[in-house]
């Protein structure tokens, strides 16, 4: 499949069929996620695969609301997208390198999860990026290391439901030239 097909028809999947995923493709994946643009070249993010069920569904019993719950519960696995702290936005001497300080590691992170689920549609994995959880019982449960930040989870498995695309604002309502 090409870039821009790619883009068109990569869609958030929150119901998997029970088809677990290879640790090839997985692998695949996160090659390819590897080569996302990050600040100054720090490749800040990180990625723990949870596909053991008893820690999946502690984190959806405990750390989420019922909605993501749900799709936690159904994919083949939930990855934790973590970042290094006090790298992405800062100099060498620990100073902010523009106003916008550490937020760049948020950006970062973003590039990197779509770039994360764009490999994985390639792959014919679905996958979703959910925000609405509770980042310090899920980076204790996963034990993520103090030098690194909780930013997001990803559910992802083998789709079972096709959604259909969500209207989008135009190009007019998006584009500005001056």
């Amino acid at each position: 499949m090409n870039t821009i097909e790619c883009i068109n028809t990569r869609r958030s999947i929150r119901r998997f069929t029970e088809e677990p995923v290879s640790n090839d493709t997985m692998t695949k994946i996160i090659e390819a996620a590897a080569m996302a643009p990050s600040w100054k070249n720090t490749q800040i993010t990180r990625y723990i695969v949870v596909e053991d069920k008893e820690i999946k569904e502690k984190i959806a019993a405990e750390a989420t609301n019922d909605f993501n719950a749900a799709t936690i519960r159904s994919a083949a696995a939930v990855v934790a997208v973590t970042v290094v702290k006090k790298r992405c936005g800062y100099e060498r001497d620990g100073s902010f390198s523009t106003v916008k300080g550490d937020s760049w590691q948020m950006f970062d992170a973003g590039v990197a999860s779509q770039t994360f689920c764009l490999a994985a549609h390639e792959y014919g994995i679905g996958s979703v990026i959910m925000g609405i959880f509770d980042y310090d019982k899920v980076a204790a449960m996963l034990e993520v290391p103090e030098e690194q930040e909780m930013v997001a989870l990803i559910s992802i498995g083998h789709p079972a439901e096709t959604p259909q695309p969500p209207k989008r604002k135009t190009v007019e309502d998006l584009l500005k030239y001056k």
